[in-house]
């Protein structure tokens, strides 16, 4: 059953998505490696990862066409529709690790069949484009996992592999972070969704878009002029879909676009213009995002942050 927003306002929907958290994974389970959206070059870009599951226990699979190439994508949309729904549709699958991000899932989020994901639900992993398929899982009910992809394991830090373990077997953890200037401060506590911001603005309108009535959302951005973001958060702010967060984590926007520019602001401070005037607390800096550092969230997963003047704590 698809959740659709109405195009008037957000409305409150706690009451009629209960996320529901995937199996977590044990030694010997089998992931399948996909590439729903652009091409990874060669085998090398992924064998990181490979190696870092294996050394978790893990048995790996690779989609057909993993290694394809279509113009800009990791293949036909037919090509990278058919590995994701084998992914999605075989039991013996337990979790989904998406190769890169880049372009694509979305011109073929509506030709898969979650039937089956939904009577077996399994873990789906990655970030950025994938973005789209968290959000559109999300309306399934189903929790995922925002973090590093095999095609940014080379380069990814202790932590962002450790939490990727953590999140994938089920142990508990949390982070606590020092408070950036620029943090409001106060306590929040409600389920954790977001993603790319560029991605959750595209999903505005479709079944795929989230109701953030009540939530904790996160975002993050690669690579876009500062007059971009601050566009895309007042059609979020238009939309209806700030005003009522019980929070707002941000992980890295690639700030050396600030340099050199006559906007007026940095990325930060558009960011907090933009919800001024609400209560809810947020949080800058949080290591997330297009960086070695990036740590893995579970989103559909209730949490608790606090902001004070020194440190800024998050809890499952």
């Amino acid at each position: 059953m698809q959740h659709t927003i109405s195009a008037s306002q957000y409305q409150d929907n706690s009451k009629s998505i209960k996320y529901k958290k995937p199996p977590y994974l044990k030694k010997g389970d089998t992931i399948m490696i996909v590439a729903p959206a652009g091409f990874v070059l060669d085998s090398t870009e992924l064998d990181p990862g490979i190696a870092l599951a294996k050394s978790w226990g893990l048995e790996v699979v690779l989609g057909k066409h993993v290694f394809s190439r279509h113009n800009h994508f990791a293949g036909t949309d037919e090509e990278r529709t058919a590995d994701l729904q084998l992914a999605l549709d075989n039991k013996n699958v337990k979790a989904i690790w998406c190769s890169r991000g880049g372009y694509g899932t979305v011109r073929i989020i509506d030709q898969l069949d979650f039937t089956a994901f939904e009577k077996n639900p399994k873990w789906v992993v990655g970030f950025s484009d994938i973005t789209t398929l968290h959000s559109h899982i999300h309306n399934l009910g189903m929790a995922t996992i925002h973090a590093t992809m095999p095609g940014g394991m080379k380069s990814a830090s202790a932590e962002a592999k450790q939490t990727l373990y953590k999140a994938l077997f089920g142990y508990g953890y949390g982070f606590e972070i020092p408070t950036n200037v620029l943090n409001k401060k106060g306590s929040g506590k409600g389920v954790l969704v977001g993603g790319n911001l560029s991605i959750i603005n595209s999903m505005i309108g479709s079944n795929s878009e989230v109701n953030n009535y009540g939530k904790i959302l996160f975002m993050e951005d690669v690579g876009e002029d500062l007059y971009r973001v601050d566009r895309m958060m007042y059609t979020l702010k238009r939309r209806g879909a700030l005003k009522n967060l019980k929070g707002l984590i941000v992980g890295d926007f690639d700030y050396n676009v600030e340099k050199d520019t006559l906007f007026g602001g940095t990325q930060r401070e558009i960011i907090l213009n933009a919800v001024k005037e609400y209560s809810f607390p947020v949080i800058f800096d949080f290591p997330a995002g297009h960086i070695r550092d990036n740590r893995a969230l579970i989103f559909g997963k209730e949490i608790n942050i606090e902001v004070n003047d020194t440190t800024s704590k998050i809890s499952y």
